[in-house]
């Protein structure tokens, strides 16, 4: 009998089938198990935390840049300005080809290969939706032409805002310098929270210097934004605080004096008010245009200031070393009196030049023949240079420094700007660690007249002299006299700052040399007493020339043969009124050969406006 053959078996497939049907609620099961716990963790367990990514996610936390504070000179003239300004911006989410509308707008206004590269750079760090600036500083025009062609550019517009100008331009740029965009070396110095939305920063001068008032405080808003970043509404502001309004000491109509009184020729001429340190002048020339920096400089026009052999990015005012020559007569002239080396009436004689005993080289007076039986007033009035260096040898290198130390040379003055230079007042240490050799006696007769070695600042002989005005009192110059404002315009008065006390043990010693500096200009015989002639007040000063190269023993000195980058520096300093000082002044002409030639009538102009416009002028 043939085997039953089952096709299909129902109980089996039954038993699969329901064994399946379990396994799978059981996975259901577990699935929705998992899911609640999920649920429960984040709605329950993190609800604080997500809610806070959630609202974060939609409202952004937008800085407002404060409006950076004016400048002004003590005229109440504005000297750096937030001036309004257009620029060209373009959306690139909005356009199909970028190229191609740059392309066009080149037809209708003028788009530089710079300016390409600057939006291409700023592009690549913003997202699409962001403007992003293609040409900054459109003028009028241009920005008419741009409404009419409007339609043709979608995703293109002009935003206003401000920008920094400076007025005056090269005028004033040594003492104010200007700002700029702000780099990475920028960044790594400043509060990035207060700086946050601000895309400039001073540079140089006082706009660096005093940053911290002139910046402000950044402000805030809060902003209601979609999934794609864009704000949709505002929903909480909180305004920034402007930075702060400076006032400078700078008298504008002397500062114009000074500039066209060097007719641009390299120098720098600093006035001061003795009493107070107020830099009245601030005079590095030439200058160049701040303006151009403010928003990136080109390289062509950078590396033609780089190049130029006038050196116009060079502060000479704080930066420019130069040999003091006679101007540190009166200074020399203290020292040894102080020292007892010299009494007033002592007399030296003087054939014409100057030598050591046991040695043949001779150093040379600046008057062939000599000033024969020369005492202390006659060598500050004829500025005889046997007498200094006699002077300088009885006193010696150590006694030199540690006197002349004590008027700034070879310091910074302190004056309220950065990168000042300390210059040069040598001495043996210096000599020994800066080329390691011994210091010679000759080093010292000619550190007497000012040359050698010795090196100053135009601020450093406007600070000194303005201490021999003050019969010793020390005063740090400075170019911000207050603060104000802009909202409630409350002016805050910054202090002068008083230094140290010269120490000149006998007051006659500062009337003596005083006088013999008045006699410069006043008295027959004085090395700018044509400086002098006429003048309806009293004024004390020194002319100083200082060699650029040397000249040997058996050569005259030639101004025609000798190129003009070569020939002596012209320098002048001064004070008035005698009785009374109330400024003080400091020239220096490159290669402007006799400071009384050159530099004193310079400073005559300058003494003649400041003390008619003040009503100072009282002949004594």
């Amino acid at each position: 009998m043939a085997k039953e053959f089952n096709l299909k078996n129902q109980d089996h497939e039954s038993s699969l089938v329901a064994r399946r049907v379990y396994f799978s609620a059981v996975i259901i099961l577990l699935l929705i198990i998992m899911i609640i716990s999920r649920v429960f963790y984040l709605t329950v367990l993190q609800h604080e935390h997500y809610t806070t990514l959630s609202l974060s996610n939609r409202v952004k936390i937008t800085p407002i840049p404060p409006i950076r504070g004016l400048i002004y000179s003590r005229d109440g003239v504005i000297l750096a300005e937030n001036k309004p300004t257009f620029s060209l911006e373009i959306i690139p989410e909005q356009i199909k080809d970028v190229d191609e509308t740059i392309a066009q707008l080149k037809k209708i206004i003028t788009i530089e290969d710079s300016d390409i590269e600057r939006f291409k750079k700023a592009r690549k760090k913003k997202r699409r939706f962001e403007n992003v600036s293609l040409r900054l500083n459109l003028n009028k025009e241009e920005v008419a032409l741009f409404a009419v062609n409007r339609h043709r550019f979608p995703g293109v517009d002009v935003v206003a805002g401000l920008n920094r100008y400076y007025p005056l331009a090269e005028k004033l740029v040594h003492a104010i310098g200007y700002v700029a965009r702000i780099d990475e070396d920028d960044v790594k110095n400043l509060d990035e929270s207060n700086y946050s939305g601000t895309t400039h920063i001073g540079k140089l001068g006082i706009e660096k210097s005093y940053e911290s008032f002139l910046h402000g405080d950044v402000g805030f808003q809060q902003v209601e934004v979609n999934a794609q970043g864009r704000v949709i509404r505002v929903l909480d502001r909180t305004a920034p605080k402007p930075g702060k309004n400076l006032h400078l000491t700078i008298d504008l109509s002397l500062q114009q004096i000074a500039i066209d009184a060097l007719e641009g020729r390299r120098g720098a001429i600093v006035a001061m008010d003795p009493r107070n340190g107020d830099v009245l002048t601030f005079v590095s020339s030439p200058g160049y245009d701040p303006n151009k920096f403010v928003n990136g400089i080109d390289s062509k026009s950078y590396k033609a200031l780089l190049s130029s052999t006038d050196k116009p990015l060079i502060n000479r005012v704080i930066q420019g070393k130069y040999p003091p020559g006679s101007t540190l007569k009166p200074f020399m002239g203290l020292v040894g009196l102080e020292n007892g080396v010299r009494a007033f009436s002592d007399e030296t004689w003087c054939p014409g030049w100057f030598s050591l005993k046991g040695y043949e080289h001779r150093y040379r007076d600046w008057k062939k023949q000599g000033h024969g039986h020369t005492n202390l007033h006659k060598a500050i009035m004829q500025s005889c240079d046997v007498y200094f260096y006699s002077l300088a040898y009885e006193l010696g290198i150590d006694r030199i420094y540690d006197g002349l130390s004590q008027f700034g040379f070879g310091q910074v003055t302190g004056i309220d700007i950065g990168g000042e230079s300390s210059a040069l007042l040598p001495s043996k240490s210096w000599k020994r660690g800066a080329i390691g050799q011994a210091w010679f006696p000759g080093e010292t007769l000619i550190l007497g007249i000012g040359q050698g070695y010795a090196l100053s600042t135009p601020m450093q002989l406007a600070k000194a002299t303005a201490t021999l005005a003050n019969k010793g009192q020390v005063i740090r110059p400075r170019l911000v006299s207050s603060t104000s404002n802009s909202i409630t315009n409350e002016v805050n008065s910054l202090p002068s700052i008083t230094g140290h006390k010269v120490g000149i043990s006998n007051g006659s010693y500062w009337d003596e040399i005083i006088s013999s500096m008045k006699d410069v200009v006043h008295g027959v015989g004085g090395t700018a007493w044509r400086t002098g002639l006429n003048a309806e007040y009293n004024f004390a000063g020194k002319t100083g020339t200082a060699q650029v190269i040397g000249i040997a023993q058996d050569k005259e000195y030639n101004k025609e043969d000798i190129a003009e980058k070569f020939q002596d520096h012209a320098l002048f300093i001064a004070f008035a009124p005698v009785e009374a000082p109330r400024i003080a002044i400091a020239i220096i002409v490159e290669n402007g050969g006799g400071g009384s030639k050159t530099a004193a009538p310079i400073a005559r102009k300058m003494f003649d406006h400041y003390m008619k416009n003040r009503d100072l002028i009282s002949k004594g």
